[in-house]
């Protein structure tokens, strides 16, 4: 087991480290709140890389480097917004859409209202049943 004294040296290692092999890194975070220690573990069961501190300064750095982690460990990237496509030609107000009348077929059971719903696919908080 290697301790790395200074911090960007550590967030480089272990981000190389879980790059080098993804599949057997393990990553582990231990604090011990009686002395005020953070240490961070990861290790490919060949190598094995630790930081350790006393320093709340870290923190803001330790989160950084969990989100980073935790980005490569789900496979997710920074969605960036696509670009913005130009608008298509409007329909004839006339002619019904196809999407229209299978809404109208469908009734109102189909889709919730929107007077009532939450916005962006929320959940409703039930409410609180009151005490006897």
């Amino acid at each position: 087991m290697v301790y790395i004294h200074a911090w960007q040296e550590y967030q480089d290692a272990a981000e190389a480290l879980y790059a080098k092999s993804p599949t057997t890194a393990r990553y582990c975070v231990k604090w011990k709140s009686s002395e005020g220690k953070l240490v961070l573990k990861i290790t490919d069961d060949t190598t094995c890389i630790k930081f350790k501190t006393y320093s709340s300064i870290f923190l803001n750095r330790f989160e950084a480097l969990n989100l980073s982690l935790m980005e490569k460990m789900q496979n997710r990237r920074k969605v960036e917004p696509p670009p913005a496509a130009p608008a298509p030609a409007a329909a004839p107000a006339s002619a019904p859409t196809a999407a229209a009348e299978a809404g109208a077929a469908a009734g109102s059971s189909a889709a919730p209202s929107a007077a009532g719903a939450p916005a962006a696919g929320g959940v409703k908080k039930k409410k609180q049943k009151k005490k006897k």
